[in-house]
């Protein structure tokens, strides 16, 4: 074998040596960590808003009276008091995901929430312009990215001690537990 064979000498360049690819810029982690703030903090804040609309009917919203007459005609039982829960959901998941505080829980609720919403509204349409619910799988899937990558650096998480770092499994138990409450709360609907 020639003495310069990859199979033979060990890779001379730091950047190959580290598992690079050469010509590539690294990504900062701070870009990555700028990017899930940016993501949790519109998402968080968009579900604390549409939370108030339930609540307070706030922004054109209906109200507790408002929400619990639409939940009752989606055959959902104690309607004023689902729509309680699925505002209050929705703000303190909202709010609590825009800080980064529990995010993977906090996004679990708006996880749960967004699939109830999809369950009631879905169609068979994707477009909103046909009535179809790209915004809420949108919503969907941005709840459980930031359940699965976890908050990011810029996130009260990073200051308590049990969730400072971020475990893949967090974030898998948390997508779980939106899903099995999503479908619990779907069961009871008539």
């Amino acid at each position: 074998m020639p003495s310069g064979s990859p199979s033979t000498t060990a890779p001379t360049n730091p950047t190959v040596a580290a598992g690079r690819t050469p010509g590539l810029a690294a990504t900062s982690p701070h870009a990555y960590d700028a990017g899930l703030l940016l993501l949790r903090v519109a998402l968080g804040l968009t579900m604390a808003a549409h939370g108030s609309q339930k609540l307070f009917g706030w922004f054109g919203g209906g109200g507790i009276d408002g929400t619990g007459a639409f939940f009752d005609s989606k055959g959902y039982p104690a309607s004023k008091a689902m729509a309680v829960v699925a505002g209050l959901t929705e703000v303190g998941g909202g709010l609590a995901l825009a800080v980064g505080l529990l995010a993977p829980l906090a996004a679990a609720a708006i996880l749960g929430t967004m699939l109830n919403a999809l369950a009631v509204s879905w169609n068979g349409s994707f477009f909103a312009m046909k009535g179809g619910s790209e915004y809420e799988l949108l919503l969907i899937a941005a709840a459980a990215t930031i359940a699965l990558t976890g908050p990011g650096r810029y996130a009260v998480d990073r200051y308590l001690p049990v969730v400072r770092e971020h475990r893949l499994v967090y974030g898998a138990a948390a997508v779980a537990l939106g899903l099995v409450t999503a479908g619990v709360v779907l069961l009871v609907r008539n």
